[in-house]
């Protein structure tokens, strides 16, 4: 588990996925931690990684752009990118953002790993 300025990611392997756990704020101080986790998980050549939201309460801008950079990186690599138990805050940030609509959005960790 890496931990800095606020925010805990624990990046683990499930069968033919990696899961990207974050739990705490990604802002300014915290997306460069979450983006060198995903970096390391698509370059694991996976089918797939799941990103688990559960723990994070807020989310600026900058947790956005690391997650839409992540899903470029994935879809040039052939890896499906999921995102998961997104709270109600956290999703508004992505539907005022029109983002839901390009991202795959589980309700649950199992929902994202059998989809």
């Amino acid at each position: 588990m890496h931990e800095g300025s606020g925010i805990e990611i624990e990046l683990r392997q499930h069968a033919d996925a990696a899961i990207v756990v974050a739990r705490g704020d990604i802002d300014m101080s915290g997306s460069p931690l979450l983006r060198e986790n995903l970096r390391q998980a698509l370059a694991s050549r996976i089918n797939r990684v799941v990103v688990d939201l559960g723990g994070v309460e807020y989310m600026d801008s900058s947790g956005l752009a690391t997650l839409v950079e992540a899903l470029k990186n994935a879809k040039t690599a052939g890896t499906r990118l999921l995102l998961c138990n997104m709270r109600d805050r956290v999703r508004a940030i992505f539907e005022i953002a029109r983002l839901d609509k390009f991202f795959t959005i589980a309700s649950t960790q199992d929902e994202a790993l059998s989809a």
